[in-house]
């Protein structure tokens, strides 16, 4: 069976309106999906910027961030396994995230 990568995005105000009651049962919904069979992995990041590693002038360059023009952040992941891309489209539609306004982006990891 093939592995994809789950790509959460969502942008700085994701699901900050949410009440304390919302938020726990939006918290239920993600993890009784991470607990479903095709689901191997998962993890939310942290709320850093993290680094990021360039060459410039023939050698790395460590800066903050990811500071792109993008509205979305990356914000984590899910390791899921699935025949195929559709199926492995079809686990992500039942994903809680869209349902919070995220964006999934789904790939396939080489060599499995």
């Amino acid at each position: 069976m093939a592995q994809y990568l789950l790509l959460l995005y969502n942008g700085p105000s994701h699901m900050q309106d949410l009440s304390p009651e919302e938020m726990q049962k939006a918290l239920e919904k993600y993890s009784a999906w991470r607990q479903k069979s095709f689901t191997k992995d998962g993890r939310r990041l942290a709320a850093d910027a993290g680094k990021v590693l360039r060459p410039q002038a023939g050698k790395p360059r460590v800066t903050d961030g990811p500071y792109s023009e993008s509205k979305e952040a990356l914000g984590g992941f899910y390791l899921i396994e699935a025949d195929n891309y559709e199926q492995a489209v079809e686990y992500a539609l039942v994903n809680p995230h869209l349902e919070y306004g995220g964006t999934i982006e789904v790939r396939h990891i080489f060599g499995t």
